[in-house]
């Protein structure tokens, strides 16, 4: 399994023959690609952790252009439906719940401490024969983490940074001990100057707590996750 950062809460797992795009805004300011560029990718599914602007992204568009249905809240699906996206391609789903999407990878959902437009804020846990995947969403620490590592033995965990919206790195340091995930990617941040943080000042916090490897990635970077 790898995964590629995209910059922002936008990633691509590629996990056996899925291809699998999360939160993908193709068009913030440090994006390395372009909406027609993630097109060409021909992703099977497009998770949602929530319907503002910056996580919702392209996500219409990508999914009108290539036929991949759009994973989301209940209430998200209801909204992309209103934007052209026929039901079929939607899967509405809900927290505490897991869909299957082939190839062995299930995906389940996960709260986030947050807001959204419609529904709820989430995050999902991917989880493949080759690892197990956490993307936290835009959330804050919160106790049930630990829960959420307990059940999934997570391999790499993408937790935003950003402080103001998020957590910041004082905070994420705190949710990796929670988690106890094996590797952790920072999202969220330095996308916009209310959101500028030091990713190397997280590395340091987690690496003073935890024996979790933090990888500090580049927009465009890919990093392959052993499970």
């Amino acid at each position: 399994m790898q995964l590629r950062w995209f910059g922002h809460s936008f990633f691509l797992v590629e996990a056996g023959s899925l291809k699998i795009l999360i939160d993908p805004w193709a068009t913030h300011p440090l994006s390395p690609t372009t909406v027609e560029e993630v097109v060409a990718l021909r992703p099977n599914y497009i998770l949602v952790t929530h319907d503002h602007l910056d996580h919702l992204g392209e996500s219409v568009d990508i999914s009108k252009k290539t036929g991949a249905p759009i994973v989301g809240t209940f209430e998200l699906s209801l909204e992309v439906a209103e934007k052209g996206i026929p039901e079929a391609q939607t899967i509405g789903m809900n927290i505490g719940g897991t869909v299957k999407l082939g190839d062995g990878v299930e995906v389940y959902m996960t709260p986030a401490l947050h807001t959204a437009n419609r529904g709820a804020p989430t995050g999902f846990v991917i989880s493949t024969p080759e690892g197990n995947v956490y993307h936290a969403g835009d959330t804050g620490v919160f106790g049930d983490m630990e829960l959420i590592g307990k059940m999934f033995d997570i391999d790499v965990a993408l937790l935003p940074i950003g402080g103001f919206y998020t957590m910041g790195p004082r905070e994420a340091a705190w949710a990796v001990q929670l988690l106890r995930a094996k590797s952790v990617v920072p999202m969220h941040y330095n996308t916009f100057p209310v959101i500028k943080q030091d990713p190397e000042d997280f590395k340091a916090r987690v690496e003073a707590v935890s024996s979790s490897k933090v990888y500090v990635m580049r927009p465009g970077e890919t990093l392959k996750v052993k499970g």
